[in-house]
């Protein structure tokens, strides 16, 4: 059985398809229409609600935390303990609520399907921030696509909604919603069971560890960006799922002297102020990864464990010598990054062994990181190229190098002949471009619809032309902002 808040109805279910979407389960078994698909893919947005979560802030208070979410890319057991809320509970007594008064008072909707969905986004910023500047509106409405309007008035709901803040029933609510919460918090081993497919739902390391041992053959849900399209958009059917959403160890960052160890379930927004306080170059790639609602959603273990060879995380962290700690059963090992990868998709995870956490070592004041995402627009977008350097340079002379790009190849990948060709020479212009001719040995790109490989070659040796240029006129950086 899972349980989790439909706004502040109760929700028990026992006998359900774990391979129902929120999505399909509001419109279909609830009779809420208000949430749209558009794309079944998570990038129009139209489909967004927000899910709240209890959590605890540095001081003790116990407060809810408003994510928005894509529900055509969540399934229903991940809701289990949580509170669901759509654009149909946004209404009260009448009286529509401030974000959709904004909306229509600013003349932000036309033919009105994605409308929900931005609604469902404002209402999320609104619930996040006391005041939301123009980049934070930005940041929250990135993730949702208006075919009719153009964005300015909806981006002047925004400013209203958040500038203007005005208390609702969620606000009024919240007490007895915390302790609701608390009621329903999990304590057991959930499941989702439809007799032929059934999803099970841990709380610890240990029970995760215990149910994949005895189900090699299940699929691991965390975050579901990636694998809730097999179900969305190839029509396939995922026997048996287990959900590690609920298994709060994976989803602390712990800060030592020389490290960061992040849960491997951790949503990649809550890696951001980890990341980029280390690494600032870090943390903007991560505000261009996807939308807001697949950050809030996808997880730093899970795009890592799908193995893409255009993840943006995983050149990154490769570049700064990251490991990974992988467990199977009471059995754990550490491995480094680079060595994860194998092959197109094909990792070195054995049998029932999952990513437990990630280690990320702490900067150093000798280190020069940066990263660039090449792109066909700056959000929402997947890489075409993703490159990160990391050099050290004593005296003028490239005493280490860690160079690594996605995109370019089967696998993300350290760039090893670019290497050898930075190491131990002077750093100049020439010793740059021996190395951009180097990268030709170490990479044989394909062409696709994101780029040819000849793009993709010459993008990788202007990348590597650009940080050198950066780091010798560091006022003219940009940084992650590429894109073409």
């Amino acid at each position: 059985m899972i349980q989790f808040l439909l706004n502040q109805e109760l929700r028990s279910e026992h006998v359900l398809d774990p391979n129902l979407t929120v999505l399909n389960y509001l419109r279909e078994h609830l009779g809420k229409p208000g949430t749209k698909e558009g794309c079944a893919s998570g990038d129009c947005g139209a489909c967004t609600v927000v899910v709240g979560e209890l959590q605890t802030d540095n001081t003790g208070r116990e407060h809810i935390r408003y994510r928005s979410l894509n529900s055509c890319l969540t399934f229903v057991s991940s809701l289990h303990g949580k509170q669901l809320i759509s654009v149909e509970d946004l209404k009260h007594q009448g009286e529509l609520h401030s974000v959709q008064k904004a909306m229509v008072e600013c003349h932000g909707s036309q033919c009105g399907f994605c409308t929900p969905g931005f609604v469902m986004s404002l209402f999320a910023l609104q619930k996040n921030s006391d005041h939301a500047d123009s980049h934070k509106a930005h940041e929250a409405l990135a993730g949702n696509l208006c075919r009719c309007t153009g964005y300015r008035p909806i981006l002047a709901a925004a400013e209203q909604v958040c500038c203007a803040k005005q208390p609702d029933q969620f606000d009024a609510r919240e007490a007895e919603t915390i302790a609701r919460l608390k009621a329903i918090a999990p304590t057991d081993t959930g499941e989702l069971n439809s007799g032929d497919k059934r999803c099970l739902v841990p709380l610890t390391v240990a029970d995760l560890a215990d149910l994949y041992d005895a189900y090699p053959q299940a699929r691991l849900l965390a975050g579901g960006t990636d694998l809730a399209l097999e179900v969305t958009q190839f029509h396939r059917t995922l026997p048996v799922m287990i959900y590690v959403g609920n298994v709060a160890e994976m989803k602390r960052i712990e800060r030592f002297d020389d490290r960061l160890e992040i849960g491997a379930a951790t949503a990649l927004s809550d890696c951001y102020d980890a990341l980029e306080a280390e690494y600032p170059d870090f943390g903007e790639l991560l505000q261009r990864f996807a939308s807001l609602q697949i950050r809030n959603q996808g997880t730093l273990g899970g795009n890592i464990g799908n193995a893409s060879p255009i993840g943006d995380s995983p050149p990154l962290l490769i570049a700064l010598g990251a490991q990974i700690v992988l467990c199977k059963g009471e059995t754990r090992r550490t491995l480094a990054l680079e060595d994860y990868f194998i092959d197109y998709r094909v990792t070195a995870r054995q049998e029932s062994e999952f990513i437990e956490k990630i280690i990320v070592p702490r900067a150093s004041a000798e280190q020069l990181f940066r990263a660039y995402k090449v792109s066909k627009r700056l959000d929402d977008d997947i890489s075409a190229v993703c490159a990160a350097f990391n050099l050290r340079i004593e005296n003028g002379v490239i005493a280490d190098a860690r160079v690594a790009f996605g995109g370019m190849a089967a696998t993300p990948k350290r760039a090893k002949s670019c290497e050898a060709a930075l190491l131990g020479a002077q750093w100049s212009n020439a010793t740059v471009e021996r190395a951009c001719a180097a990268l030709a040995e170490d990479f044989t790109p394909l062409s696709d619809f994101r780029a040819s490989k000849e793009y993709r070659l010459l993008s990788a040796q202007n990348l590597l032309r650009k940080y050198f240029i950066e780091l010798q006129t560091p006022h003219i950086e940009t940084r992650v902002t590429a894109y073409v």
